[in-house]
């Protein structure tokens, strides 16, 4: 395990080191490897530091005015509304892969307008190093790996937790006193709710999606998963009150692991997935049925998409 407090000071005085007085951006998410880096980063350089948050419309509910309050005291951080742009670019693609890089060439377009508008010559980014495993090993795709350089003309890349797990990244968030709402938060996909919606993107699958799970994760939190949420995998019959519904069907996943790499999806008692089934398909008319998924990682992936 990491020592935190030394890693803090060596990591603070490298990158104060690497930018001196220019200017950096940082893409800030809301996941604890984004607001670990942003939070070091600004320790080290202050405002001349960007966090750009892009709101893509396809974030967890609550999650831009959780970044807004968070990180509030960040004078520098901006917040780009871009739901409508990422909806539309969205139309009509279903091809997971095909939906992977719309967004993430979509999220180049909003971060490198910020970048310019600042003069950045340094981006900060939160890699870490499963991260570069499994993009090396093409398990998937990661716009935070490979893909901002190659578009916006840096002088340099800054990743001061490639070489860190996710558990040791939760060590150094912890040590960098960020809200325990960081800290511990459950790993998001950089590509958010579309890798957790099989097929096209609509506001209603992402509404769906949302809501579902939020309930997840405030009905599994006493399980501790290393990950828990909902995904929305198609259509299928169902009865609401007298009347027969083809709504959306809904898979609630839950997995403990140590580093993402590999997970074994937990086991959870009978009372709790009927609280959650019947929590989701009260809420939302458009649902008719709730599934929970056993399957491990390997031979799944942890995210659907």
């Amino acid at each position: 395990m990491v020592d935190t407090d030394e890693f803090v000071e060596e990591k603070v005085a490298e990158i104060r080191e690497e930018i001196g007085d220019a200017q950096a951006v940082i893409a800030l998410s809301g996941g604890v490897d984004s607001s670990t880096a942003a939070a070091l980063a600004y320790e080290a350089v202050g405002d001349q530091l960007t966090p750009v948050y892009v709101d893509t419309g396809l974030m967890r509910k609550g999650e831009t005015d959780e970044i807004r309050e968070t990180f509030a005291y960040m004078d520098s951080l901006r917040i780009v509304d871009a739901k409508d742009r990422f909806l539309d670019a969205l139309a009509g693609v279903t091809d997971p892969e095909e939906k992977r890089h719309v967004i993430g060439e979509q999220f180049i377009r909003e971060f490198e307008t910020v970048a310019e508008e600042t003069g950045a010559d340094y981006l900060v980014q939160g890699t870490i190093y499963p991260d570069r495993i499994e993009s090396e090993g093409t398990i998937k795709s990661h716009h935070n790996v490979g893909g901002l350089p190659e578009v916006v003309d840096f002088e340099g890349i800054v990743e001061p937790m490639r070489d860190l797990y996710k558990d040791e990244v939760r060590e150094v968030a912890r040590a960098l006193d960020l809200e325990e709402i960081i800290a511990e938060r459950m790993p998001f996909p950089g590509p958010g709710l579309a890798v957790r919606i099989l097929g096209e993107v609509t506001e209603e699958k992402l509404e769906v999606a949302r809501e579902a799970t939020h309930v997840v994760e405030d009905e599994l939190e006493e399980y501790d998963p290393w990950q828990a949420f909902a995904a929305v995998l198609g259509k299928a019959t169902g009865v609401k009150g007298d009347n027969r519904v083809h709504g959306h069907v809904v898979s609630v996943r839950s997995v403990e692991s140590r580093d993402g790499m590999t997970a074994r999806a937990q086991e959870i008692d009978w009372e709790t997935l009927q609280r959650i089934q019947s929590r989701i398909t009260g809420q939302n008319d458009n649902v008719s049925r709730v599934v929970y998924d056993v399957t491990h990682k390997p031979p799944a992936t942890i995210e659907y998409e």
